[in-house]
């Protein structure tokens, strides 16, 4: 079975940056996969993402645990928080678009904001979880 992992990023990554609220609080569509050497604070990333096949011998399916970075600096927690809840808003119980497969429920199901040992960054993290399910034809 092909798990559709990077179909379910693409629609997510598209998903927040056309969020004027969410780019509103990021000064711009900075989201990224992979950082620019001089990104500005605050930014979100897209981190670690792990695949669990739930497959049974009569249906596919997989579950995604995704993870989201939030980035701040100058508006401390209160901003990250901000950040963090606008994301969640945007993203639990979505009902996303994906090619060849089916969402069946995304939800999050862990948050955390802190601040970076020896540093002035805030480090928001979000896990979420994504269940999909092939449409057969």
């Amino acid at each position: 079975m092909a798990y559709p992992s990077i179909e379910l990023q693409t629609t997510i990554f598209e998903t927040l940056r056309s969020n004027a609220a969410l780019t509103a609080l990021l000064g711009g569509p900075k989201i990224f996969d992979s950082v620019p050497e001089r990104a500005s604070f605050p930014y979100l990333t897209l981190g670690r993402t792990a695949v669990i096949d739930w497959s049974t011998g009569t249906e596919d399916g997989a579950e995604h645990i995704l993870t989201l970075h939030v980035w701040a600096r100058g508006g401390g927690k209160t901003e990250t928080y901000r950040i963090m809840n606008q994301v969640s808003d945007t993203l639990n119980d979505a009902h996303l678009p994906i090619e060849g497969h089916k969402l069946v429920n995304l939800r999050l199901q862990f948050a955390e904001a802190r601040r970076e040992p020896d540093t002035t960054t805030y480090h928001g993290i979000l896990r979420f979880r994504a269940v999909t399910e092939p449409i057969s034809g």
